[in-house]
């Protein structure tokens, strides 16, 4: 039996970044506990290799791939269970009113879960004259597209991965507790494990699951949107936009409902998840830390001169948004010509994004400015570069920022996550430590590449900003600090439950929690650029979709 159960949705051992590389800290930082991990993706051709060496206290590592959950089971004719539609009626209702239906909605959860290989199996979703009423009568009360077809593929698709997680339950091995790092499936599975099982389920998120599918959501372009141009409004996300991320925010509260402990990365975080359904009395932040010492001996490897080399080091996926970096260095170049915009990170993910930020180079003439590097070393990289730049739309506790401190790098970056907390520090004696860089609004190219330009230009700022993020790294963001924090989270998991195995009754008395003016200033800047990206798509989708048939999306469900 295994110690710790790890459930990895799109990301470690098979995908690089922030989220993967923490998980192989957490597992190396605790040799003398076991893992089993469970990794979910979308399809296998989607990954290559994977991208760690497992540790040799892996015990047992299983994947699978929700887009290739295999053939449906056989075709039957039967009438259906009505009282479990019944039931699964009044679970929709609960995850759109959940404070309304607190108590009857967990009790409803608790049933449906407990039937998905019974009386609600996946024959019964598919072929049931009951689950084809359910549907309609959804469709007629509710859908405000026009396209049938288009609503029952998007409901199928939707829910079909959930029978292949209830498999899982079924076959995964035995261990001492669970540990999922998002919501969504994964967490939705942890959910269940700790339902079937009784053991301990712990969620660390690092962003905030729901708020990142949400953003990817608006941009996708497989959801289908059959409204005329006369029946559209770019303020509102047509219907299957919505029921998607609806979705994956009942995945969500599932997750919180059964979670022990909910571990942020930061306090604006930390009220996000209270105020998407987590109990405040569960909830906890725990800080990202780095190996200061293996960065730290990077500094000595250092030119004397700050090399006019920034790098932003990611995927390359539109929630970094790679274009506001390429279009602030074109602002760079005009007066600073030898600059150089490296972008050190993976483009298979999501590879059309990549091309047209490859044309956007061409079209800008930065050929010799901008280097797409692909996947590289830190170590390797950190040493030539003179600044880290982040220009994302949505971050957590950003590793790079840590790792680019403790070799001697400053950041700009762009005020998302905790990234404000990270370079100007957070109460009065980070603070004191001073800034470690700049932080600038989401989507502005310009002020981006004046605080790059004020820094790269400025030797005695960039010198102050260094010495600020060394500081600030080597006093709160270490592997000894975060490593602590983690064991006596695993020393609680491993005692046992602290709530029941069942799904939590949503009755007890809420902690209430004051929003953070951080929050409500991130919640608007996402929120504008969610509306400039809805208004952006409609002639876009118009022209891709027309009126043909959408055919069922695939599940992206890397982080």
């Amino acid at each position: 039996m295994a110690d710790v159960g790890l459930l990895l949705e799109g990301t470690y051992p098979y995908v690089s970044g922030g989220v993967s590389s923490w998980v192989h800290q957490i597992i190396n930082g605790f040799p003398d506990l076991t893992f089993a991990l469970c990794f979910l993706g979308s399809r296998k051709q989607d990954y290559g290799d994977k991208k760690f060496k497992l540790p040799p206290n892996v015990v047992h590592l299983e994947e699978h791939y929700l887009n290739e959950a295999g053939g449906a089971p056989p075709i039957m004719k039967a009438k259906g269970d009505k009282p479990m539609f019944d039931l699964n009626r009044e679970l929709h209702d609960y995850f759109r009113a959940p404070q309304v239906m607190a108590e009857r909605g967990g009790q409803v959860l608790e049933q449906m879960a407990s039937e998905l290989e019974g009386r609600m199996n996946r024959s019964q979703f598919l072929y049931t004259e009951a689950s084809w009423n359910y549907l309609t009568e959804q469709y007629k009360e509710r859908c405000t597209d026009p396209s049938f077809v288009d609503y029952f593929w998007t409901v199928r698709t939707m829910h079909t991965p959930i029978w292949l997680l209830s498999n899982i339950v079924e076959t995964f091995p035995s261990v001492r507790c669970y540990h999922s790092v998002s919501t969504g499936y994964a967490g939705f599975l942890g959910a269940l494990l700790k339902r079937r099982h009784g053991k301990s389920l712990i969620l660390s998120e690092h962003g905030i699951y729901t708020k990142e599918r949400r953003i990817d959501l608006y941009a996708a372009r497989w959801i289908a949107d059959n409204r005329t141009m006369l029946q559209r409004d770019a303020t509102e996300a047509g219907y299957f936009r919505t029921m998607w991320i609806r979705f994956f925010e009942a995945l969500g509260r599932m997750c919180y409902d059964a979670s022990d402990q909910i571990i942020a990365l930061y306090e604006a975080n930390r009220l996000r998840q209270v105020q998407d359904g987590a109990r405040a009395e569960r909830t906890s932040n725990i800080a990202n830390g780095i190996d200061v010492v293996r960065f730290g001996a990077l500094r000595a490897l250092r030119s004397e001169a700050i090399p006019p080399i920034m790098c932003l080091i990611g995927r390359v996926v539109p929630i970094k948004d790679i274009k506001t970096y390429i279009r602030a260095t074109r602002i760079i170049a005009s007066k600073q010509p030898d600059i150089q915009a490296w972008i050190a990170g993976p483009e298979e993910e999501s590879p059309d994004y990549a091309r047209e930020c490859h044309e956007l180079v061409v079209s800008l003439g930065l050929q010799d400015n901008v280097k797409f590097l692909g996947f590289q070393k830190l170590t390797d990289l950190l040493p030539q570069i003179g600044l880290v730049v982040l220009s994302s739309i949505s971050e957590a506790l950003p590793l790079v920022i840590l790792e680019g401190y403790a070799a001697g790098v400053p950041t700009v970056s762009t005020d998302v996550g905790s990234c404000a907390q990270l370079i100007y520090g957070l109460d009065d004696e980070d603070i004191a430590l001073g800034a470690s860089g700049a932080v600038v609004g989401i989507a502005d190219p310009q002020a981006l590449a004046d605080a790059a330009m004020a820094l790269l230009m400025d030797a005695d700022a960039w010198h102050k900003a260094a010495a600020a993020g060394i500081a600030r790294v080597e006093r709160y963001y270490t592997h000894p600090v975060m490593f602590g924090r983690y064991r006596a989270v695993y020393d609680q998991a491993l005692a046992g439950p602290t709530i029941s195995s069942t799904f939590a009754n949503d009755n007890m008395a809420r902690c209430p929690v004051q929003q953070a003016p951080a929050i409500q200033l991130e919640d608007a800047a996402l929120e504008e650029v969610e509306n400039e990206l809805a208004a952006d798509l409609i002639d876009e989708l118009m022209e891709v979709q027309g009126d043909k048939p959408v055919a069922p999306p695939e599940i992206d469900i890397k982080l």
